[in-house]
């Protein structure tokens, strides 16, 4: 006995058809996870790009930053005259014309510029040609040491908190 199957259209037969419309089915719902995937994929790089365009602004501060901090730590308990403090005083001058154009960071930058001044502003006088110092003199002397040491500490503190809000823009 022969038996015939019953064709839908010329030369497909039942399981054919249902391949190819479960085949179609999957290739639809890939391409709908994909496209989905991909606007998630695009959506997280304009975050990202956004997010390093905004840390190229901080770049050049964060810089001078780290430089001024170098600086005042070289002239860490010893007392300085003015000649001592040029890459202080060129820094914090940077550091002052960038200030108002770095919103995010302008009152930290004008802390830091502020307190640069303010150092550089301790620098001890010229000694004088006399062979013999006096006990006042050496005491004067000493007080402004200590005032110059307090007006360093203060500085390295504004470093700190400047740098600390630049992470924070960073990263959060």
């Amino acid at each position: 006995m022969m038996t015939s199957t019953t064709t839908l259209a010329i030369g497909t037969g039942a399981g054919t058809l249902l391949l190819s419309t479960v085949s179609a089915l999957v290739t639809g719902v890939l391409a709908t996870y994909t496209l989905l995937h991909h606007k998630q994929v695009f959506a997280w790089m304009r975050k990202v790009r956004g997010r390093d365009e905004a840390n190229t602004e901080l770049d050049r501060p964060a810089d001078w930053l780290t430089d001024l901090y170098k600086a005042q730590c070289r002239l860490t308990g010893k007392p300085c005259r003015a000649g001592d403090f040029e890459d202080i005083s060129q820094t914090g001058n940077m550091i002052k014309g960038i200030a108002d154009h770095v919103g995010a960071l302008r009152p930290e930058l004008t802390e830091v510029a502020e307190r640069a001044d303010a150092y550089v502003a301790t620098a001890l006088p010229e000694p004088g040609p006399a062979l013999e110092v006096t006990a006042a003199e050496l005491h004067t002397q000493l007080v402004l040491a200590m005032r110059q040491e307090a007006a360093r500490r203060e500085l390295a503190r504004a470093i700190s908190t400047a740098e600390q809000k630049i992470k924070d823009l960073r990263y959060g």
